[in-house]
């Protein structure tokens, strides 16, 4: 780990590769597909891998907590957060439906394509 603030480290390459394969198993399985522009998807995956690695569980990285502990515990914003399991309704537009007019037509995403585009 390194002395960067709270949220800003790199994910473990293990994380990553496991948000990753269940990100495209999950977009697979439901239908659903990465945003258009592969930046989003890139970010997010980053986030939900480096909550893995701080807090033990894949918190959706697109909103702000007064307590992630607390919330991972809960379970509702890991994801898959509720939302999008009872209603197909991803905040951080990871998992976006036929619909949706910045769903792309992937749903998979190489780990080249996250490290070049996440920033």
């Amino acid at each position: 780990m390194t002395d960067a603030p709270a949220g800003t480290s790199e994910p473990t390459a293990e994380s990553l590769e496991v948000i990753r394969k269940f990100a495209e198993t999950y977009a697979q399985r439901t239908g659903t597909y990465f945003c258009s522009d592969p930046g989003v998807t890139a970010v997010v995956l980053k986030g939900l891998a480096r909550h893995k690695d701080e807090l033990g569980g894949a918190l959706c990285p697109c909103r702000h907590y007064e307590d992630k502990e607390a919330e991972v515990s809960q379970a509702f914003w890991n994801c898959p957060c509720v939302p999008m399991r009872e209603r197909k309704e991803c905040h951080c537009m990871l998992f976006l439906t036929e619909d949706n007019p910045f769903r792309g037509d992937e749903q998979t995403i190489s780990t080249e394509t996250i490290h070049a585009t996440a920033g």
